[in-house]
């Protein structure tokens, strides 16, 4: 079963939101919101490409803008989660 909009403010916020564009739905967020990713070492050539590669099996985390831009790369999630606070990023969840 759909919803239908009943009133017209929610007609209109629904034809708002369809008319937005898809680079303008891209850029919400970015600069303000972030997320944090759990890495292997093996996996953040990806994301971080000037990293030198490392080996075994560690554990890395990423902070990433909104829009999935890498910020930095940090050994742990505490750290990530710091340096966002830090910068006053909101953090979201992503799943």
């Amino acid at each position: 079963m759909t919803r239908t909009s009943n009133t017209a403010a929610d007609r209109a916020r629904e034809a708002e939101l369809t008319a937005m564009s898809e680079e303008v739905l891209a850029d919400l967020g970015i600069g303000s919101m972030a997320y944090i990713r759990q890495l292997q070492a093996k996996d953040m050539a990806a994301l971080f490409p000037e990293v030198p590669p490392i080996q075994d099996s560690t554990t890395l985390w990423a902070l990433l803008n909104a829009d999935g831009t890498p910020i930095l790369l940090a050994d742990s999630r505490e750290a990530a989660l710091a340096n966002a606070f830090e910068h006053d990023l909101q953090m979201v969840s992503v799943h």
